[in-house]
């Protein structure tokens, strides 16, 4: 949720218990728009909480001017004092997939995690138990990146391509009408796109690049991973992820106000295919 609307925003997401203390927001307000500015970005939006045994982080995000490009991820143990997160790799996402469980609270925290790892010594290989150590930090840096490719939304419309590549926000957006507010197909993965790139030029005869140029959810597996419902009388549509618990995206139905949160323990539903 952007952090210039963060008021409108977490009380429209309110619905889904996703509340903040006003202490918080208060030190919200002022902290990410000191973030902005000593960063320069060109927009921060406030991306959630994940809850730990000791201590929850506060996650914001920096954008640049093309929405699309590298997103910078920022936490916070006290929503006043910032730390910029390094970009998740894949020796990270490998590292860390090996942790279960919640999280401390502690970035500094070290897990330890016993690895069978093959040594040679002259001609012979021997298999020795390794002790590795995996920091707090680099698994909150793999967890955020994966909830941002799986579940972070945007209406159709939002965003638009320019013809040159870049990515920008659509000034013009007056939200979805109510008829296509509760549809998955009017809402996109905020992601450069993966499974568009597969579709056949038939496929693609239909769609404007201009707006069309990321997934859509109806396409998502497991098939019924998300949840829509209209609320407030039909002036809120609300998403949840079943995949990722704690991601709830809102939507007022013709107006702007749009954006998304999360807030959980950071651990995805594994089970979801056997329970749908």
């Amino acid at each position: 949720m952007d952090a210039e609307s963060l008021l409108l925003s977490l009380e429209l997401a309110s619905g889904s218990g996703q509340g903040l203390s006003p202490d918080r927001r208060a030190s919200l307000l002022t902290s990410l728009l000191l973030v902005k500015r000593d960063y320069r970005y060109d927009r921060v939006l406030f991306w959630g909480r994940i809850l730990g045994l000791v201590a929850d982080y506060y996650i914001a995000q920096g954008l640049s001017e093309d929405q699309l490009a590298p997103r910078k991820t920022l936490y916070s143990l006290n929503c006043m004092e910032w730390s910029l997160l390094p970009p998740a790799t894949e020796e990270m996402m490998a590292q860390t997939s090996v942790v279960k469980g919640r999280f401390m609270g502690d970035p500094s925290h070290e897990y330890e995690h016993t690895e069978l790892q093959k040594i040679k010594e002259g001609g012979k290989v021997f298999e020795e138990e390794v002790v590795v150590q995996i920091k707090e930090e680099t698994r909150l840096v793999s967890i955020i990146d994966q909830i941002d490719k799986a579940v972070a939304i945007i209406p159709r419309g939002a965003l638009f391509k320019t013809p040159f590549g870049p990515v920008h926000v659509n000034r013009t957006f007056e939200g979805l009408s109510l008829s296509e507010a509760k549809k998955l197909s009017s809402y996109f993965h905020f992601r450069e796109p993966v499974q568009l790139k597969n579709k056949t030029l038939l496929e693609k005869a239909d769609l404007d690049p201009s707006l069309d140029f990321m997934d859509s959810l109806e396409h998502d597996i497991p098939k019924g991973s998300w949840s829509i419902q209209m609320e407030r009388g039909n002036a809120l549509v609300v998403l949840r992820s079943l995949l990722w618990p704690g991601l709830t995206f809102f939507h007022a139905p013709r107006t702007k106000n749009c954006g998304y949160i999360y807030v959980g323990t950071g651990e995805k539903n594994i089970d979801l295919p056997f329970m749908l």
